[in-house]
């Protein structure tokens, strides 16, 4: 039976035994060891028994081993091939499905280079075979593929369709694929729909059809209706509205037709699942056509067109009624499309090293097709963006203005990556942008290393224990409210992390905290500062509390981190420690 979570790892040598390891270590829970002499067996049972391979062998090894029981692309694990010298991770198989993603997982632990030569991400384009498949697009016919992928990699003009169907949030695609493309001019075509093929010649291009998931069927029936009878109806209604089939999400209906065989029936032969609402939640929802007789039977005035707009519409996304009621003997259906939300991701980008941003910040970048953030942000990330991406930059002091572009582009159906250093929560573009956002979008936040934790490294172990960060910069609180704060740290015995400390309009206030935290511990108080932490330029030292008062805090600017040890920390061997304060028992 197939594990298609398990990752199965072959290893027939005594350096790749000792890397397989490594991968065991670092994913226990994923990686099925494989490490008889019997590579070609041992690779085919992984190859049928698990959800992805990982081959210490030669690609070609590989490939023959593999060659009796390839299939279809989109439905053969991924198989990544490591080197025996450790240098390469080599995307062999379902590079678009995987592959390419876990070449660089295998990559990032083995410490080798992932090695990845699928057109489209070797130019960091979307693939074409999976656009929109985290949405969950699917495509109608995998035959134009190849030929529009070729039109779209080689420059050539690509037409972008939506036929009816609303805006997702979907990656960018090169500026060459446009739907200000002329039809005329267009050597492939893309197009995003959830309606169905007219009875029409083939296209004279290649056409990929996606069908997004935009469409719930809700259905009534009688006690007894018959399966055949119930999907008749549901065909017939997307028929006549000219929807397909393939973009229906779900079948939707009140709770007590829960156990109703003939409803169950048609949405298993379909391969949809069944959403089920009470008759108090589809009560209150507004139809254009209500019946009395069936809020006698079932409590509620709707079934059919209520529990299609009710499932459509969950989670407080727009939903329309594109097929109103059908109705055979024993059966109503109706069908409601889905207004789907845009996209905001929060990405901070760490401290300034491209090797401490966090991998899931750098997907995010891949996967938005409109970033925002401070022009000198944008423009340490530009080469990971893919082509087509929208960048939308602005200056210092522009935050309420970065943060309302993101979320208004949100709103406008687009997948956004608002963008900043460190982590987007603190000190970041998180808070004001989620002033902001409503229900209307969806939200992500990703984590990123801050300022503080990266100077803290450079220094030590100034944050081992209890500490507080506090913003000096008084441009939006005061400061008597800042001093309070300043004051409260100090009392608490708190290490004390200083954000904002200083600048050439406001350089008093850094030394008039250190005065506060100087009342309340010794003058060899250990403190750290760091300037452009984790970049080309960084600078760090470690003095005292009395020093930074006789004048060595000029040294520190906007771009530094200031951290204030408690009154237990301490200099040891020339780094800034705060002990945990636990008693160690040998």
């Amino acid at each position: 039976m197939t594990d298609s979570g398990a990752i199965g790892v072959i290893a027939v040598t005594e350096r790749g035994r000792t890397a397989a390891g490594r991968l065991q270590a670092a994913w226990p829970d994923r990686v099925r060891t494989f490490t008889e002499d019997r590579a070609g067996e041992q690779l085919r049972s992984a190859f049928a028994d698990c959800g992805a391979v990982v081959a210490f062998l030669a690609v070609g090894a590989a490939v023959r081993a593999l060659a009796p029981v390839l299939g279809d692309k989109h439905t053969d694990p991924p198989v990544v091939c490591v080197d025996e010298a450790l240098q390469h991770a080599v995307a062999v198989l379902g590079g678009h499905h995987g592959g390419n993603a876990l070449a660089g997982e295998v990559a990032g632990v083995l410490g080798c280079r992932p090695v990845v030569t699928t057109a489209s991400d070797a130019a960091s384009a979307a693939p074409l075979d999976s656009y929109g498949a985290d949405l969950g697009f699917t495509v109608a016919d995998t035959a134009p593929l190849a030929p529009a992928g070729a039109a779209l990699l080689s420059g050539r003009p690509v037409r972008l369709e939506y036929g009816g169907a609303p805006a997702w949030p979907l990656p960018p695609l090169p500026p060459n694929a446009s739907a200000g493309t002329p039809a005329e001019s267009a050597e492939a075509l893309l197009r995003i729909t959830d309606r169905a093929a007219a009875p029409e010649a083939a296209p004279a291009v290649p056409t990929v059809t996606y069908r997004p998931p935009s469409l719930v069927v809700g259905v009534g029936s009688a006690r007894g209706a018959s399966g055949e009878e119930v999907g008749a109806l549901v065909d017939r209604t997307l028929a006549e509205a000219g929807l397909a089939a393939q973009s229906v999400r779900a079948l939707a209906t009140v709770d007590v037709k829960a156990d109703e065989e003939g409803i169950l029936r048609a949405a298993a032969e379909r391969g949809w699942p069944v959403r089920i609402f009470s008759a108090d939640e589809l009560a209150g929802v507004d139809v254009p056509n209500p019946s009395d007789v069936v809020r006698a039977e079932v409590g509620t005035p709707s079934v059919a067109e209520a529990a299609a707009l009710r499932a459509a519409g969950e989670d407080g996304a727009a939903a329309e009624l594109v097929a109103a009621k059908h109705k055979s003997a024993n059966a109503t259906a109706a069908v409601a499309r889905l207004r789907p939300r845009g996209r905001l991701a929060l990405v901070g980008l760490g401290p300034g090293a491209r090797d401490l941003a966090a991998p899931r910040a750098l997907a995010e970048l891949h996967r938005a097709s409109v970033v925002v953030g401070l022009d000198q942000y944008l423009d340490q990330v530009r080469d990971l963006l893919r082509p087509g991406t929208r960048t939308m930059a602005s200056g210092l002091g522009q935050e309420e203005e970065r943060a309302r572009t993101a979320v208004a582009e949100a709103r406008a159906g687009a997948a956004v990556a608002l963008i900043g250093s460190g982590d987007a929560g603190v000190y970041a573009m998180a808070s004001p942008a989620l002033d902001f956002a409503g229900r209307d979008i969806d939200v992500v936040g990703v984590p990123g290393i801050t300022a503080a934790v990266a100077a803290a490294h450079r220094l030590g172990a100034p944050l081992g224990h209890d500490h507080a960060y506090i913003s000096l910069s008084d441009l939006h609180t005061p400061w008597e409210a800042i001093e309070r704060r300043v004051r409260a740290a100090a009392e608490g015995d708190f290490t004390v992390c200083f954000y904002n400390p200083r600048s050439r309009r406001r350089d008093w206030q850094l030394p008039e905290a250190l005065r506060v935290l100087a009342g309340h511990r010794p003058a060899a108080t250990p403190v750290g500062y760091v300037r452009n932490a984790a970049r080309g330029d960084e600078h760090a030292a470690v003095t005292t509390l009395a020093a930074m008062l006789d004048g060595e805090a000029e040294e520190v600017d906007m771009y530094t981190v200031v951290l204030v040890g408690s009154s237990a920390s301490r200099t040891v061997a020339g780094r800034f420690v705060t002990p945990r304060g636990y008693t160690w028992r040998g």
